[in-house]
């Protein structure tokens, strides 16, 4: 696994949801601040207006991707000018849930023209979270680019076809999408960040060739005997020089971050497996089922077995 793949497989918790949404104007809609969510509006067809709290409206159009990762709250309308009464709408509504992974819905309004919007959230469990994701802004927006971000859009409309009509198999292939879909957004907003002045931070981090090795190494193998001698091996620099740059930019020491991950990756075996508590040590690196039950009680606040009958 790579970073990038990890933090999208970690974090996530329970199944997404999403709804294909069919708005004729006029119309508004708000969307509640969901905490330990992030969200996402694409633009499937017409055209809408993001209305943000405190800033100027942004107009929308087919093909656009807004994604929030904290789960921000947000309103759309047909226009910049639409008084929104609405009532507030969460990732939880009922309205989300259909008879397979997703659902359809069309609001008639007044039938003025219609605007076709695919909206979904995922559960965040924030003990999991990775700091990539804390990192990110409320809101990213993605302007249509078919040229530019082929695979984006690519994504989309295998998404909508599913969503918009649900078939067999449409349960599995939904969140596989959603996903993919994700991953698109993550890998083009930060191939987009300008780094030529940055330093520190995960834009930096994974734009630098030497932290990126050795972060990869500690995915791809998280129960190896890391050493920062070992680390600083596979980013191709000194040890002091290894250790500096990997702080600066990561904002914890290798064998902090190294730590961190094994303890996030044991959560997720304890939550989504039913393996032994000895095998889930050795798969993060610990020898000891002692040392191991130790650590996640500092990290989490409850022993491994706890922590699985609690979830």
């Amino acid at each position: 696994m790579d970073v990038l793949s990890d933090v999208i497989t970690v974090a996530r918790t329970g199944r997404p949801r999403s709804a294909y949404v069919r708005w004729h104007a006029p119309w508004g809609q708000q969307f509640a601040s969901v905490p330990g969510s992030a969200g996402f509006q694409v633009i499937l067809e017409g055209h809408c207006w993001l209305l943000p709290p405190h800033a100027a409206p942004v107009q929308l159009g087919a093909g656009d991707v807004l994604f929030l990762p904290h789960g921000s709250g947000h309103t759309l309308a047909d226009g910049p000018a639409t008084v929104v009464t609405a009532p507030a709408c969460t990732p939880d509504d009922a309205e989300l849930a259909g008879p397979y992974a997703s659902d359809s819905v069309d609001r008639l309004g007044q039938g003025g023209p219609a605007t076709v919007v695919l909206c979904g959230a995922y559960r965040l469990d924030p003990s999991r979270t990775h700091p990539l994701l804390l990192t990110l802004p409320d809101l990213i927006h993605l302007p249509a680019d078919r040229d530019r971000h082929p695979e984006l859009h690519a994504s989309v409309q295998l998404l909508a076809a599913e969503v918009g009509n649900p078939r067999l198999g449409t349960s599995a292939t939904v969140p596989a999408l959603l996903d993919t879909l994700l991953m698109y957004i993550l890998r083009i907003w930060l191939a987009e960040q300008p780094t030529r002045n940055s330093t520190t931070g995960w834009v930096a981090a994974l734009n630098d060739a030497a932290v990126t090795a050795a972060l990869h190494a500690v995915h791809r193998d998280p129960a190896a005997p890391w050493t920062v001698a070992k680390l600083a091996a596979e980013a191709g620099l000194s040890r002091a020089t290894f250790a500096r740059r990997f702080t600066s930019m990561i904002g914890q020491p290798p064998l902090g971050y190294l730590t961190w991950w094994r303890l996030t990756t044991a959560a997720r075996l304890l939550r989504a497996t039913e393996a032994p508590l000895r095998s889930i040590a050795a798969q993060v690196g610990y020898t000891s089922e002692f040392a191991f039950a130790n650590a996640f009680k500092r990290m989490h606040g409850l022993a491994p077995g706890a922590y699985r009958r609690e979830s």
